[in-house]
């Protein structure tokens, strides 16, 4: 079971093994918040390392056998991926070596099919996120200005490869490209978080460059969700289906989750609103409509531990007792909308969605959480019926595959309300990552969460280590600055999906 909280001396003095970091930190005389930003900075450089010695300039590197893949159509995810972070993080070098990268990557070429919605979140977000920083509060890091204006005709660059994906019938875009012959996979349907989580990156790149057409077809697709028919895909005010009908943007069920295939869908209309509350106030009404059914309708509180709150899904008068680590942003969403609208119930509904997910990393020998798990007392397994009692939940999949939505929550919980205990819980999950994922060239994903080591390493470190799980460790612990997350509804800067930073819109 992990420890509640451990000074960064304490931890730093204690297993080389177990905590790999240097020393001299401790006898530095650094504030203990500057001691454990400098720990997350040391492990970005340690996963940087690795990336650009075994795998740069392919998408992933595989830190077990140090290999790569190329699962991102190969044109170096990691690194456009780490673009905010390296910049947020002051990590000159880095940012360097990706500027120069991303002037070299031919958006036309790939041997294999294309994701719209994993490209817009990793790459096209980081490309515009690495301008508004450069162009903005960091535009001291970098001195050959060509290379920052490269990342936004980059970002045009790539849109007008993929932007073919939008020309349907309903203007709901196809999400599996074949760009080399503008084709798709085919698909009748699009799924809700899939189609709903492109608005930001799109309408960005248009206030950026001045050429509405990105903006247009992405709120187009997007104009389907917020007014869904027919009205069987909305069971509850706000709530919606998972799946959406190329030819005509129906809605084909009323399946209502916040897990993954769903969850970002919901993230992004309160975040919209956050980049510009004149244009998608519309947005904000259905986010506020969605958060409120969800209190009313999804909530649920496991039998053995009625102190918890996790949230369920829906489908057609049954509900689901099973949640997943992707769904975790919930609570980091609800505290976002709260502080933005003044909604205190907001905010306190988002930090007990806080504890629920704290729970799964404190109930594990890792103290890591979960992939997923249930609290169907009808379904426990019988080699987790003790675990069930004390923890109020089994665990359906013991992966860990470097997920960020737990941390990404606990940053916005002390963000918001400046508790300290919502710090500890970000530090506490960064060093159990750190001990238990680390090889001797980056982090693996590893196959039992609640097993000695964590089980087996699984051969793969996702893009998103570098993007979201070392950022939002980072900045909990780092000084104030432009890009962080504030209290109320000023905030000059707000996180896509992948948690690169937006400049907001000034209209």
């Amino acid at each position: 079971m992990r420890v509640k909280s451990l000074s960064a001396a304490a931890l730093l003095a204690g297993s080389a093994a177990a905590f790999p970091y240097q020393n001299e930190a401790v006898l530095s005389g650094k504030p203990a918040n500057q001691e454990k930003a400098a720990a997350v900075k040391e492990a970005f450089q340690h996963a940087w390392d690795g990336y650009i010695k075994y795998a740069f300039p392919h998408d992933e590197l595989h830190p077990v056998t140090n290999g790569y893949g190329d699962s991102r159509n190969g044109w170096g995810a990691s690194a456009v991926d780490a673009l905010s972070t390296a910049i947020v993080m002051g990590n000159q070098e880095a940012v360097q070596t990706i500027l120069e990268h991303v002037a070299t990557i031919d958006y036309t070429r790939t041997d294999s099919q294309v994701s719209l919605f994993e490209t817009t979140i990793r790459y096209l977000a980081g490309m515009l996120s690495g301008y508004d920083l450069l162009k903005g509060p960091a535009s001291n890091l970098v001195s050959d200005e060509s290379l920052v204006d490269n990342l936004l005709n980059q970002s045009k660059n790539l849109a007008d490869v993929l932007k073919f994906a939008f020309d349907t019938p309903s203007g709901v875009p196809y999400n599996n490209l074949n760009i080399s012959s503008q084709g798709n996979d085919g698909a009748t349907t699009n799924g809700l978080a899939v189609t709903g989580t492109l608005v930001m990156e799109w309408t960005r790149l248009s206030d950026l460059t001045g050429d509405p057409e990105y903006a247009t077809i992405s709120q187009k697709a997007q104009s389907y969700l917020l007014d869904p028919q027919p009205s069987s895909g909305e069971p509850f005010p706000g709530l919606v289906g998972s799946n959406i009908r190329i030819s005509d943007g129906q809605f084909t069920n009323g399946y209502v989750s916040w897990n993954g295939g769903d969850d970002s869908f919901y993230e992004y209309l309160i975040k919209m609103y956050v980049y510009d509350p004149k244009r998608f106030e519309s947005y904000k009404d259905r986010w506020v409509l969605a958060a409120e059914s969800t209190i009313k309708h999804l909530q649920s509180h496991p039998e053995p531990r009625p102190d918890l709150t996790f949230l369920t899904s829906y489908n057609d008068g049954n509900y689901d007792l099973s949640s997943q680590h992707l769904t975790c942003f919930d609570g980091g969403s609800f505290i976002l909308g709260g502080t933005v609208l003044g909604r205190q119930d907001f905010i306190d509904f988002g930090l007990e969605l806080v504890n629920g997910c704290e729970a799964t990393y404190n109930s594990t020998l890792t103290g890591i959480g979960p992939d997923s798990w249930g609290w169907d007392p009808s379904r426990v397994p019988s080699d987790q019926k003790e675990f069930y009692k004390k923890a109020g939940f089994y665990i359906n999949s013991g992966y860990y595959v470097l997920r960020p939505e737990v941390i990404e929550s606990f940053y916005y919980a002390h963000q918001v309300t400046g508790n300290e205990i919502y710090r500890d819980w970000v530090w506490n999950a960064f060093v159990a990552i750190n001990a238990t994922c680390r090889t001797d060239s980056g982090f693996a994903a590893v196959t039992n969460v609640n097993a000695k080591y964590g089980g087996s390493k699984d051969n793969n470190q996702e893009s998103f280590l570098f993007a979201e799980v070392l950022k939002y460790s980072y900045l909990t612990h780092a000084e104030d600055n432009e890009w962080q997350v504030h209290a109320g509804d000023k905030n000059t800067f707000v996180f896509n999906t992948e948690a690169h930073p937006f400049a907001v819109a000034h209209t």
